[in-house]
This record gives structure tokens, C-alpha cells and sequence, in this order.
């Protein structure tokens, strides 16, 4: 399957991007921004990316999460290309009847099989995990 964007500059360092569908978003490297930049989408798809399959995963699991969310943090290269080299991804969630080890089943599953754009970076990536309580009514979610 072959995926197309086309990124069009809207001034200096401002670009829009559109998918295939028309979806747009702004990429900006200019002050004050519209926009994130182009390595914070990075990190955001990575985040979205795994996200996606964890939700899918718990669901199966019959534990869907009620409250979830995901921080990336990347460390960058100090010379040019200055990609990531370290970028630790954590996991943070709650929910009624969700277990710890369903949870880190699901983001290790994620992280090593699922995620393409994990699989696509060329850099360390840590996960972590964690599991708040949940103080929400049963129906809630």
C-alpha cells in the first residue's frame, strides 16, 4: 500500500500539510508558530501511533480504558541530521477492572509488533507504564 501527502509552503517556514483524504494540518518553524514542528509531529505520531493500538488492544482485552494518554519525549542529536536518538514513550491510565499487566501486555505488543512508526525510527525507544487509580463511576468512560 503506497500513502501520498503533499506539504505546500505557505510563507518562510510554514507549511500545510494534506493527506489524501483533505485532511490538513499546519507544520510551522516560524515565530510566533501556527503550528508544531516538524520532529514534535514525529514524536506526535509515534504517541498517536501507539495509542491507537493500545486502545484497540484493552478493548479486546475487555478492559477499555476510561481516562488515557501518552508522553513522548525525545532526545535529539547534537550535529546535523539531529534525529532522535533516545525517545521515551509513557503510557498513563486508569480505568474500572484494568490490571497493570493487561496494560503493559498491551503497550509491549505495541511497541514490538503493531506500530509501524515505532518500527519506522531509527532510534533507543523506552516505554513506561503507569496505572492510576480509578476513581470514576463504573459507567463512566
Amino acid at each position: 500500500m503506497t500513502k501520498k501527502v503533499v506539504v505546500h509552503q505557505i510563507v518562510g517556514h510554514r507549511f500545510l500539510g494534506v493527506n489524501e483524504q483533505g485532511d490538513k494540518v499546519m507544520i510551522d518553524g516560524d515565530q510566533p508558530s501556527t503550528g508544531p514542528r516538524p520532529m514534535e509531529l514525529l514524536l506526535m505520531a509515534l504517541g498517536a501511533c501507539t495509542a491507537y493500538d493500545v486502545v484497540d488492544i484493552m478493548r479486546k482485552k475487555k478492559q477499555p480504558l476510561a481516562r488515557y494518554r501518552v508522553e513522548v519525549e525525545g532526545e535529539r542529536a547534537e550535529t546535523h541530521p539531529r534525529r532522535y536518538t533516545r525517545i521515551t514513550v509513557t503510557h498513563i491510565a486508569s480505568g474500572p477492572g484494568v490490571t497493570l499487566e493487561a496494560l503493559e501486555r498491551a503497550v509491549h505488543l505495541s511497541h514490538t509488533k503493531y506500530c509501524s512508526v515505532s518500527a519506522t525510527l531509527n532510534a533507543e525507544i523506552t516505554t513506561r507504564v503507569v496505572l492510576e487509580p480509578w476513581e470514576g463511576e463504573e459507567g463512566e468512560g
